[in-house]
């Protein structure tokens, strides 16, 4: 099943399918080591709900909302 990274819940897991976006929004998200086939899990969400912390490669990343609307899972 595939799902945007913002829409998972703490916990779940999931690998990364495709990376929309175009210029540098892609760039940074690719520079972060958000590549395609790599392993995310969502770690925890801020009180507010943005920005969000997932685990890739062995790291914890913050992400805001609309970078993760940009990142196509399939999740486990």
């Amino acid at each position: 099943m595939v799902k945007l990274l913002s829409e998972l819940l703490p916990g779940e897991t999931g690998t990364v399918a495709k990376i929309h976006g175009n210029g540098p929004i892609q760039r940074r998200i690719i520079d972060m080591g958000v590549v395609i086939g790599t392993k995310v899990e969502v770690q925890k969400y801020a009180p507010l709900g943005d920005p969000m912390e997932v685990k890739v490669k062995g790291f914890n990343l913050s992400l805001r909302k609309g970078e993760a609307k940009n990142i196509e899972i399939n999740v486990n």
